[in-house]
């Protein structure tokens, strides 16, 4: 597959996802969700994705130029059904993946860019990067699924000041609201998400699959729905050969070997 906007790498289960557009930030025009949405469908043999952002960006939203007039396509809707056909389905994608997502933040994640960073399983950020919701300056609301992913993060309050004031919250405020993973040096951005995107992508990818959809069921569910879910879950992974290596390494004191299976 060919990409125009985003760089695909892939060693071994690994997959890396570098948003490549860094002239702008790599601001987000339709065609880079649409290619992200992609990437995520076309996992392959992939057990875990990295996803980053090429230069001094992660992503600063959405590319309203891409896009043409904003005004003209507010008033003709032209951005709801951006959201609708584009957007939406990309931050989509990334919450539904089938195996765990690391987000690598290196520098401004705003609007579209900020849910597409808090979509991750993990959101590690370099100590110069910030989250940004600033609809409110040009007043808009905040969209890709940001009220969701911010309300379920930070709490009611956090995430209307956020979405109310458009504040930049710095990586290590980040961190210590629980918004995201990790804060950390600039120059060991991407070796702390790699090494934890390995680990992840050589882990029991079944048993990471299952409790993904159980935090995610837990989120709006009841307790009665995850304990069902919970069993069900533990009898397929139970039944998978990552359970059965992990059973043999414990017994024999040694260090699993997981194969995804």
């Amino acid at each position: 597959m060919t990409y125009e906007t985003i760089r695909v790498e892939r060693e071994g289960p690994l997959m890396t996802i570098t948003l490549n557009r860094p002239d702008r930030l790599n601001a987000m025009p339709p065609q880079m969700a649409d290619e992200i949405g992609e990437a995520f469908y076309d996992l392959g043999d992939a057990r875990a994705v990295l996803i980053t952002g090429e230069g001094k960006g992660f992503c600063s939203g959405a590319d309203l130029a891409a896009r043409g007039d904003a005004s003209a396509l507010q008033s003709k809707g032209g951005s709801h059904r951006a959201l609708q056909n584009h957007y939406n389905p990309a931050v989509s994608q990334v919450l539904r993946a089938p195996v765990p997502v690391i987000c690598a933040v290196n520098g401004p994640a705003a609007g579209v860019g900020c849910s597409l960073a808090l979509a991750g399983d993990f959101t590690l950020a370099s100590k110069n990067a910030y989250f940004l919701q600033a609809f409110v300056n040009i007043g808009l609301v905040p969209d890709g699924g940001s009220t969701w992913l911010l309300v379920r993060a930070i709490g009611r309050a956090r995430a209307t000041r956020m979405m109310m004031l458009g504040e930049k919250i710095g990586a290590e405020q980040a961190e210590e609201w629980g918004l995201i993973y990790k804060a950390v040096d600039d120059d060991a951005l991407m070796s702390e998400a790699r090494a934890l995107a390995e680990k992840l992508a050589n882990g029991p990818t079944l048993a990471l699959k299952t409790m993904k959809q159980n935090i995610a069921l837990a989120t709006d569910g009841s307790l009665q729905q995850v304990l069902i879910a919970e069993a069900e879950g533990q009898r397929l992974a139970g039944a998978s050969e990552d359970a059965q290596e992990g059973g043999m390494a414990f017994l024999q004191k040694r260090k699993a070997e997981f194969k995804g299976r």
